[in-house]
């Protein structure tokens, strides 16, 4: 019996990727990217390679369509964090199969996408599929450290590459997630906005054998017991209210009263409250957030210090604006400090469903009992880069998990794997999804 070819592999392919250790700090993606490259040029793809650093390039690679839709971008990150201090079953980067799942760093985070993207698009050259228009496949590099080498770079400075293109695939959804009795497949259409932060508290310096009261560190500790204590206001966004209403409509009953009634400011915090772990995981989208997470104060265990400062990662909802953020942390701390904004990566100014009804069709037809899910997501991905060319991304990294798995606990934990049927049901998914866009 003869082999299958690659296309139709995609565990293989994602074996072959978990094996070039892509951490990220240093990267070191090259080796990845060389191997990916290789096998679309030896099925006759054209590609490029473009690089901030020698050692840190990224893959685009176009597939010619028939010119009837804008081109679609499927793109995924080789790099990977770090796997310190973890104990794994099974070494993180040699990529076996054992019990039906492949294990590695990337299997899920996300070298599955990427290997489910690749085999698509090898899969409709060889085959010679009907494309409606070109479809652009990116490997990217460092995502997981900041994007100086990866989707920021090519934004900034090589955004010709991806011009006509509308909407995109990429992190982070297309997984089932079971919630009472229902099977939904969340989508991501929108993310948090990275807002990072530093306040800055001042007061009297000293000795540190002559103590003083209400000064600068004073400050700060009253600061962050009222951080840890109260939660910024309730904001309810369109596509967090499209997400939360499509729950409540096909959970029905109680639970999609409960879910409904969430969304009324006036209830958000008592039924997030009521719901313990699990309103643990709705509470991001429904308010921008902050948490506190560096500290600099005196450089010397004896000197009182006259400055202290606190680093916070803050995150806003989709169209809420940095001095959104400062009006809500000043109403809550008070005007004592002087808080500034350090970093803001704002996402898309507005949510295209465009492609949505069809991914969701995609997914229903190889899972009839599976409910597509618009889906906000509390964190950020390659996403927020495009969304600046006015690419609409789409979380769609479809797998068909057994419904004891999790997903999100596993994804930059020990053991990370996926099972091996998962990664048919999302080539085929992807399939589908080149084939039927039409703009």
């Amino acid at each position: 019996m003869s082999t299958p070819p690659l296309y139709q592999r995609p565990a293989e392919i994602l074996q072959h990727l978990i094996r070039f250790d892509t951490t990220n700090p240093p990267g070191n993606e090259r080796p990845c990217i060389e191997y990916i490259n290789g096998l679309l040029k030896e099925a006759g793809i054209e590609t490029t390679l473009v690089a901030n650093h020698p050692d840190r390039p990224n893959l685009i690679a176009r597939l010619k369509g028939r010119g009837e839709a804008p081109p679609l971008l499927l793109y995924g990150h080789v790099d990977v964090v770090t796997t310190e201090g973890q104990q794994w079953t099974h070494p993180p980067f040699e990529g076996r199969i054992v019990d039906g799942y492949v294990w590695g760093r990337g299997a899920l985070d996300m070298k599955s996408g990427v290997a489910m993207y690749l085999a698509a698009v090898l899969k409709a050259k060889a085959e010679n599929l009907p494309l409606p228009g070109d479809v652009i496949f990116a490997a990217l590099a460092d995502e997981e450290a900041g994007d100086v080498y990866g989707a920021r770079f090519l934004v900034e400075k090589h955004s010709r590459l991806f011009e006509g293109v509308r909407y995109a695939l990429g992190e982070f959804g297309g997984f089932n997630l079971s919630i009472g009795d229902k099977r939904f497949y969340p989508i991501m259409i929108a993310e948090k906005q990275v807002c990072w932060m530093k306040a800055t508290f001042r007061g009297q310096a000293g000795h540190g054998s002559m103590p003083v009261h209400g000064q600068a560190m004073a400050k700060l500790g009253r600061a962050l017991r009222l951080l840890d204590e109260h939660s910024l206001p309730v904001r309810i966004t369109s596509p967090v209210r499209l997400m939360f209403e499509t729950l409540a409509r096909h959970l029905g009953g109680v639970t999609g009263l409960v879910i409904r009634l969430m969304l009324n400011p006036a209830l958000t915090n008592p039924i997030l409250k009521l719901l313990g772990e699990r309103g643990k995981l709705f509470a991001p989208l429904l308010r921008n957030t902050v948490s506190p997470t560096m500290l600099k104060a005196s450089e010397k265990v004896n000197v009182i210090p006259a400055e202290v400062t606190l680093g916070m990662d803050g995150r806003l909802v989709p169209g809420a604006k940095p001095e959104d953020m400062l009006r809500e942390l000043y109403a809550l701390l008070g005007d004592d400090l002087n808080i500034e904004v350090v970093k803001h990566e704002p996402g898309p100014a507005t949510i295209d469903m465009g492609l949505f009804d069809t991914l969701g069709s995609i997914l229903r037809s190889l899972d009839p009992a599976g409910i597509p899910l618009p889906y906000v997501l509390a964190g950020v991905t390659d996403a927020r880069f495009f969304a600046q060319l006015g690419i609409q991304t789409y979380g769609f990294t479809p797998l068909r998990l057994p419904e004891d798995f999790n997903f999100v606990a596993s994804v930059h934990a020990a053991d990370e794997r996926v099972p091996v049927e998962a990664l048919d049901f999302g080539m085929q998914a992807v399939t589908q999804a080149i084939q039927r866009f039409h703009g």
